[in-house]
């Protein structure tokens, strides 16, 4: 497995780790604490020390009950500082976590390599074409509704099954917008129960048969802290568990609040490949 990032190739036959940025001040763990640029500036500089392979930039919340945020309003926040970011730290790799193909458009043209859409573009019509246009990778999440309403009693026959097909469909659709490389998100907690997300991490080898690159992101997400009667804050332990049967299970990138953590998870089960 290789991403073509903006014409460099990455290989993913060692799994990589992908930082995450929240700009929002809601999210539901470091809501509010990167949301200046010197704080962005600095939180990235950590990351990127700790070995940070990919660094996910996002202005809009997606945590269960929040609600759209307009492209305007998004780009008011967004852009300003990951040019800074860019200007700070031009080798590295940068994904934007975006649902409108106008803060696509604008991140892309700057520099941004990485498209990373919760709605797996079903949200903006646009979106795969613009990345198709910008030979962007592109990342396709699954939720089920949006946001606001997806933790209304989620409900699946074979939730499995049914993301396995929704993902063949939008691969299909992504390659036919020119998008060449596509990675699949399972999106652990959006629109599913704990035992929906267990199923999935459970049958996580069977996503190999879309024969794309496989995304986890359970960093530090209520389905380990729920269990554990715990809260955000004290869920790292929990997180590395799964990010160890992710890995095993042939994760190919983590998504990550703490990027040195993930970073050991992968080199000591590279010592048993």
């Amino acid at each position: 497995m290789t991403l073509n990032c903006g014409g460099l190739i990455v290989d993913l036959s060692t799994p990589k780790v992908m930082g995450i940025l929240n700009l929002t001040s809601d999210s539901f763990f470091d809501g509010g604490r990167h949301n200046t640029h010197d704080n962005a500036l600095k939180h990235v500089e950590q990351m990127v020390k700790e070995g940070a392979d990919f660094i996910d930039v996002g202005a809009a919340s997606s945590k269960p009950g929040s609600t759209w945020i307009a492209p305007e309003e998004e780009q008011k926040i967004l852009i300003p500082v990951f040019e800074g970011l860019r200007a700070a730290f031009p080798k590295i790799l940068f994904s934007i976590d975006t649902y409108n193909s106008s803060t696509a458009q604008a991140c892309l043209e700057r520099g941004a390599v990485i498209i990373n859409d919760i709605s797996a573009g079903t949200y903006d019509p646009e979106m795969m074409v613009t990345v198709g246009q910008n030979r962007g990778v592109f990342i396709a999440m699954h939720l089920r509704g949006t946001p606001e309403t997806m933790q209304e009693n989620p409900t699946y026959k074979n939730i499995t099954e049914e993301l396995l097909y929704f993902f063949s469909k939008r691969k299909q659709a992504a390659y036919q917008a020119g998008i060449h490389d596509v990675v699949i998100d399972p999106g652990f907690g959006f629109g599913k129960t704990i035992a929906h997300n267990y199923d999935l991490i459970r049958h996580l080898t069977l996503f190999k048969s879309l024969e794309c690159p496989l995304l986890v992101g359970v960093s530090r997400k209520s389905m380990i802290y729920k269990v554990l009667q715990t809260t955000p804050k004290q869920a790292l332990n929990g997180t590395t568990v799964l990010h160890t049967l992710s890995l095993l299970s042939g994760a190919h990138i983590l998504r990550v609040h703490d990027v040195r953590e993930a970073k050991e998870c992968v080199a000591l089960l590279n010592m048993l490949a």
